[in-house]
């Protein structure tokens, strides 16, 4: 099947693309509606976010299945108190009233991000939030890489899969938005269930090897995504075998070799989460076909530096800054 979306995931002479880490999650509240607006106003086309289901099935954009005190505020203006509830276990009324605006600065979490903007009554956003937003003319040419969140308590309940890949397909199609959508995931059956329902969404496959640890506040999805690390097959080959059109590495498990056997086997290469300037000059030079970072605009002013655009228009840019 041909996939008109996956043009914009894809290099080409001059151009490799930025995709914005929920929205631009090293300076803006991620994943929220004032994050995307802004990687939109920064030329950044290509969005991923996280989606998990409330308990009355709402699609959510938000990152940890459980609600994270670092991030979220309740109706006080308090940090999240008690246990952290698991976002399943709520309807959407119940999240509608929470702030997700800010980090808490003493957190483990926090301290990762210190530039991140602090802002007051800032929403978790519906899935319908965002499509409704990129409908408009003004962002047509804006992508969606949508990685569906599995549930840790039923990675072998194959209702569930099937349940919230229909809900989110059902979502994206409502919107007329399956030619701009990758359907984006650490758990390969997930994604496999993403092609027998939602077939003209093409799957990318996230991986990462099991001796990176999680990072502080988040969710780790290893135990969703297969053992890359026994067999003579390497992932992009597996990814191929799995029918993907995208192979999404952690960066610090890429080479050269792999991102060239990749390309030969007709996937795309984007890696995540780039963010220092050291790390985003490694990938531009292993010529991979995307970059995946908190700080867009980081990585778009290194694809200056060397040469490149992430369009059409900035590849020209890009020659003309490098040439002076």
């Amino acid at each position: 099947m041909q996939y008109p979306q996956l043009e914009a995931f894809s290099a080409k002479e001059g151009v490799i693309r930025v995709i914005g880490h929920r929205g631009a999650r090293g300076i803006m509240p991620e994943n929220t509606m004032e994050g995307f607006a802004f990687t939109l106003a920064c030329g950044v086309r290509l969005l991923e976010f996280d989606v998990v289901m409330t308990k009355d099935n709402v699609p959510v954009i938000t990152h940890n299945h459980h609600l994270t005190r670092s991030i979220v505020r309740d109706g006080n203006d308090d940090w999240l108190p008690g246990e952290e509830p698991k976002v399943s276990d709520l309807d959407w009324a119940d999240l509608a009233q929470l702030d997700v605006g800010g980090l808490d600065g003493d957190s483990e979490y926090g301290l990762r991000f210190p530039d991140q903007a602090f802002l007051c009554d800032v929403r978790i956003p519906k899935l319908s939030d965002l499509c409704r937003l990129i409908t408009q003319p003004e962002y047509e040419d804006v992508h969606m890489m949508l990685e569906i969140k599995s549930d840790p308590d039923k990675l072998q309940d194959a209702a569930a899969r099937s349940a919230i890949v229909t809900a989110v397909a059902n979502e994206v199609r409502s919107f007329g938005l399956s030619e701009r959508t990758l359907m984006h995931s650490f758990d390969w059956n997930l994604l496999a269930e993403c092609k027998r329902i939602a077939p003209e969404m093409p799957t990318s496959f996230l991986t990462q090897l099991p001796d990176n640890a999680a990072d502080a506040g988040e969710d780790h999805a290893i135990t969703a995504c297969p053992d890359l690390t026994t067999g003579t097959v390497i992932a992009p080959e597996l990814v191929a075998q799995a029918g993907g059109s995208l192979w999404c590495p952690y960066f610090q498990d890429v080479t050269a070799e792999a991102v060239a056997r990749a390309q030969d086997l007709g996937l795309r290469v984007a890696v995540w989460t780039v963010n220092e300037v050291e790390e985003i000059d490694q990938m531009i030079g292993l010529g991979v076909d995307a970059i995946v970072s908190d700080y867009p605009g980081r990585v778009q002013r290194r694809l200056l530096a060397h040469g490149f655009g992430w369009s059409a228009r900035t590849a020209v840019v890009g020659t003309l800054k490098a040439s002076t």
